[in-house]
């Protein structure tokens, strides 16, 4: 048992990365999304609540989680700053 414990100790912490990194990308498409069309009220509150989270994670989580959910918040920002593209017109 001894020879498994490091694997799983390792698989553990890869799958805590990948689950910081989609929350992140899922929380950051969510406050980006919604702060474009909302009044300056909800975007105060968007905006304070995803700091006091990543300030929360970066205090309270290891660092490679911490950095995980940041690129997945990344992500997210680029991805909602990319332009729509015009749907298509059937004739």
């Amino acid at each position: 048992m001894d020879q498994v414990t490091p694997y799983l100790a390792l698989l553990g912490f890869l799958l805590r990365a990948l689950g910081f990194l989609v929350v992140g990308f899922a929380v950051g498409h969510f406050t980006f999304g919604n702060y474009k069309n909302s009044e300056w009220q909800v975007k105060i509150a968007l905006a304070l609540g995803f700091f006091v989270l990543l300030v929360g994670l970066t205090a309270f989580s290891s660092p490679g989680s911490a950095g995980a959910f940041a690129l997945g918040a990344g992500g997210a920002y680029f991805i909602s700053m990319m332009p729509m593209r015009a749907p298509k017109q059937s004739s």
